[in-house]
């Protein structure tokens, strides 16, 4: 009796196991692509993107250097390691209206560092894991190394850019529609559009309230991952995007609580918002199990 029944159980196990560990492999090649994309980034509004390693040597590869591992091959070549650029503050400095005491924190140099892929990886898994081989998986796991490149800007410059931020909510828009078609999805296509513009509406709103501690690329943003969470329902949007804004206070609290931070000090939100969002996918996922 057992038989034919433990046999399509074992069978779904091997399937969720070879799924787990190709969207790891996915994660972490993707997460390998992400440092140089996230340096070149990272840069004020008025700034063009970075097309230069910290050494002066221009970038070349795919997509006009934008698709590469981290480091800089000109470097490598001569020897030479990669090293933030001299901090001697002779010539006149950029006609910026914004002081320059901020030395763009978090582009620095380009070595190589396996937490952005490793990260990129464990969260590929863990959505792997939760979905099992349900079609909008794919739709996750194409839209997540974008995500964890926002993320790492936002945490950088505070900054999430229309680059990024429209083409996501566009991928979302209209990945999840196939993924509707296909048989074995657990979400709702309607849901997700009708998401994405509620959540976008409901970020627009604070920005009009409070211009100063809400971005408007948080207002773009809240488009893409309203849909993802709407996808699942209300309740799963919900659920998401409050973890987003509790993760957010209780960061903002720690920061005053430890006197690095005060209560007029910005914070980049994108991160929260997107790890509220990972959050309620899980939970989505798992709740259609």
């Amino acid at each position: 009796m057992t038989g034919p029944v433990v046999g399509p159980r074992l069978g779904e196990v091997y399937a969720t196991l070879i799924v787990v560990a190709a969207a790891a492999l996915w994660g972490a090649a993707t997460g390998l692509l992400l440092p140089r994309a996230a340096y070149r980034l990272s840069v004020e509004p008025e700034e063009p993107w970075r097309g230069h390693c910290p050494t002066g040597h221009p970038f070349t590869g795919p997509a006009g250097g934008w698709l590469s591992t981290p480091g800089c091959r000109d470097c490598a070549g001569t020897g030479r390691a990669p090293a933030p650029p001299k901090a001697t503050a002779p010539a006149a400095p950029p006609q910026n209206t914004a002081p320059a005491a901020l030395p763009q924190p978090a582009a620095p140099s380009l070595r190589g560092t396996v937490a952005v892929p490793a990260l990129t990886a464990l969260v590929c898994a863990a959505l792997a894991a939760a979905n099992g081989v349900r079609p909008e998986l794919v739709v996750w796991l194409l839209l997540t190394p974008v995500a964890v490149l926002l993320a790492l800007v936002d945490r950088r410059v505070h900054r999430l850019p229309d680059r990024l931020t429209l083409p996501l909510a566009t991928a979302a828009a209209v990945l999840l529609g196939p993924a509707a078609l296909l048989p074995g999805s657990a979400g709702s296509y309607p849901g997700a559009l009708l998401g994405g513009v509620v959540l976008g509406l409901c970020y627009f709103v604070l920005f009009l309230i409070n211009p100063n501690g809400m971005g408007f690329g948080d207002v773009k943003l809240a488009l893409s991952l309203g849909a993802v969470l709407g996808w699942y329902g209300w309740l799963v949007l919900f659920l998401g995007a409050f973890a987003g804004f509790l993760l957010g206070a209780v960061y903002g609290v720690g920061l005053m609580l430890l006197r690095r931070a005060d209560r007029k000090s910005a914070i980049p939100f994108g991160p929260f918002m997107i790890i509220g969002t990972f959050l309620g996918l899980l939970l989505g996922a798992l709740a259609a199990t």
